[in-house]
């Protein structure tokens, strides 16, 4: 027995290290001082625009709360990685966070149809949860996904709420311009028949983009052919912006109206002066909101990241990272995968200060359902009116 002992205890670590990288859902990651969690999102590649500052805006947050002690005493340690909106490039991501960083949640990620494509990884074989995703689509959450959290109101919901603003402003004829992706093309569907539920009159037309277009004067020209009378973009915000700029070069000046990943500063930089007017819908109250939530978020952005603009896309990943931390706050014990799912679904009535209350429920996934309009007035964004419900869509 004692010449085996060597050999025993290497199989033992063996084992131990095994069993290690297995279940890293149920309780990887957290530790007695640390909650480790991850998040992918695009820091290079053509929509780097928006996931550099929403990284900013996360990152912001945690080093905020961890300043003040964590989350009950937990300092969060957000693992984030590049995707460049690849698909392959986040499942691999995925993996790396998972196999080897062994966080117990992804956070604050960055795709609808990159994180879409980790569902039977992460949350089916590792039952490790995704929460507060800067994306997301109706099939996401119903039925309700084991694992699957969102605090964004739908896209699907957000084109019924711009479809029907542009009614209630006169359009008759509305052409809608969208990315060609899949994911692109389910939310442009959505704008006629909110459209023409509100007025049987108006036609709606849809123009497919090749994604990631930059040259826009042809497709301002296919545009102008159509005589529309209100346009709604269903693009990311630079192309939102150079649609905006080729129109006026082109002395098109039908009013524009595009959904919430199109109010960003990247709309407002990429286009000028043509994004005056522009109309938009967004999950959360302006940065310059006075209220203490948002003086809270201005602060902290000028302590952290003093070079990094205040505006929506830094707001974004503070927001969803802050609403992450409201809802873990209140578990009592260990943080783990299956506590963090618990703390979710119980989670009621969760004020953020920035997004509307949050709520949620075992058989609802989905915790916001409201919007708030805005408008650039004099290059910025500013608010038209309170947070609403958009209308139902059939």
């Amino acid at each position: 027995m004692r010449h085996n002992s060597p050999r025993i205890l290497v199989l033992l670590a063996a084992l131990v290290l095994t069993l290690s990288a297995c279940g890293s859902g149920a309780s990887g990651g957290s530790s007695s001082d640390t909650i480790k969690i991850g998040g992918w999102m695009p820091l290079s590649g053509p929509v780097a625009a928006s996931g550099e500052p929403q990284k900013v805006g996360g990152d912001v947050y945690f080093k905020m709360i961890n300043d003040k002690g964590g989350i009950n005493g937990h300092k969060v340690e957000w693992i984030t990685k590049d995707n460049a909106y690849d698909t392959q490039q986040t499942v691999q991501a995925a993996r790396e966070l998972i196999g080897q960083d062994r966080v117990v949640a992804i956070v604050n990620s960055n795709g609808t149809a990159q994180t879409e494509a980790t569902f039977p990884f992460v949350l089916e074989q590792s039952k490790v949860p995704i929460l507060n995703t800067y994306g997301g689509a109706e099939n996401w959450y119903n039925p309700p996904r084991n694992g699957l959290f969102g605090v964004q109101t739908l896209y699907e919901d957000q084109a019924a709420a711009i479809a029907k603003w542009a009614v209630e402003d006169g359009a008759k004829k509305i052409l809608v311009i969208h990315s060609d992706p899949a994911a692109f093309v389910n939310v442009a569907n959505q704008v006629a028949p909110v459209a023409k539920k509100a007025d049987s009159s108006v036609s709606v037309d849809l123009l497919s983009v090749k994604f990631q277009t930059t040259d826009y004067a042809p497709i301002v020209s296919q545009v102008k052919e159509k005589q529309p009378d209100a346009v709604i973009t269903i693009l990311t915000a630079p192309e939102a912006a150079a649609y905006l700029k080729e129109a006026k070069l082109q002395g098109f000046s039908a009013p524009a109206y595009g959904y919430a990943p199109d109010a960003q500063t990247a709309t407002l930089t990429l286009g000028g002066d043509a994004a005056e007017g522009y109309h938009a819908v967004s999950w959360f109250k302006l940065p310059t909101d006075d209220s203490p939530e948002m003086k809270e978020y201005r602060d902290a952005m000028a302590k952290y990241a003093p070079d990094a603009p205040v505006d929506f896309s830094t707001l974004i990943g503070f927001a969803y990272a802050k609403a992450f931390a409201e809802i873990v706050k209140t578990i009592d014990g260990d943080i783990t995968s299956d506590s963090i799912i618990k703390a979710y679904e119980n989670a009621k009535n969760v004020e953020t200060g920035i997004m509307p209350p949050l709520t949620f429920s075992a058989q609802n996934h989905l915790g916001a359902t409201d919007l708030q309009r805005v408008t650039v007035k004099g290059g910025k964004w500013t608010s038209v009116g309170d947070f609403f419900t958009p209308p139902a869509r059939d």
